[in-house]
């Protein structure tokens, strides 16, 4: 039998990425700000791990304006989709061998 542990994804080890991750598989899209407050970190927390979620291609970054203001939009991506997926039924996996 295969340890589901070993399918767990190093990514989403963060609370951060997975707060980040759980935010937008429930939302088409979500601005800094909201993203921020969702999961309660300042800025640069927040900015660090959203760099390590799109360097690994699971979420796309949008960058406009509203009016002069910019505003900066996420969201998941396809490969990011599967591979969080992948990540929540290897948990269950887990859980489940536990018992």
């Amino acid at each position: 039998m295969v340890n589901p542990i070993q399918h767990l994804n190093k990514i989403f080890d963060s609370r951060i990425r997975l707060g980040i991750m759980s935010a937008l598989m429930v939302n088409a899209e979500v601005n800094f700000n909201d993203l921020k407050e969702l999961i309660q970190v300042t800025d640069g927390n927040l900015a660090s791990h959203i760099k390590t979620l799109e360097d690994s291609k699971y979420i796309k970054v949008q960058k406009g304006f509203i009016g002069r203001k910019t505003n900066t939009t996420y969201s998941v991506t396809k490969e990011g989709e599967k591979a969080f997926k992948s990540h929540l039924d290897a948990l269950e996996q887990m859980i489940k061998s536990m018992g």
